[in-house]
């Protein structure tokens, strides 16, 4: 499986704390040698960062990017987020422009999106997801 880190599983495999989350990433890792996130989950790490003045994390942060697959924002992705917006609005939800965004991304580029916060993306068609806080 080909993953994309949601912004929540990246900063748990970033600080470390969720020991079953760590295993699995060090498991995708040697078996597939770098991770892969969304330009906007990179914006939302970032901004969180810089907004705490988190110059040592924020280090680390570059650091682990360099070894990362940084998915771009591309027309086809904001295309297939729009209409992932015209049927959550369907179906009475109210889903947030990052998630969409991120959800199109994984959708765009085929890969699993792996994230923690799975009812934010559960109900997107076609999406496939993993939880890496499941053993």
């Amino acid at each position: 499986m080909d993953a994309l880190l949601d912004t929540d599983t990246l900063n748990e495999v970033l600080k470390g704390r969720n020991p079953i989350a760590v295993r699995h990433a060090a498991d995708y890792l040697q078996q597939r040698g770098k991770f892969a996130i969304s330009s906007i989950t990179w914006y939302e790490v970032l901004r969180g960062l810089l907004e705490k003045n988190a110059a040592v994390q924020l280090a680390q942060f570059r650091s682990f990017c360099g070894n990362t697959l940084l998915l771009p924002v591309t027309v086809d992705v904001l295309e297939r987020a729009a209409h992932l917006w015209v049927i959550g609005r369907s179906q009475g939800l109210a889903p947030k422009d990052a998630d969409l965004v991120i959800g199109a991304t994984a959708l765009v580029n085929g890969r699993t999106l792996v994230t923690g916060n799975t009812a934010h993306f559960a109900w997107i068609p076609g999406l496939t997801l993993a939880n890496w806080r499941d053993p």
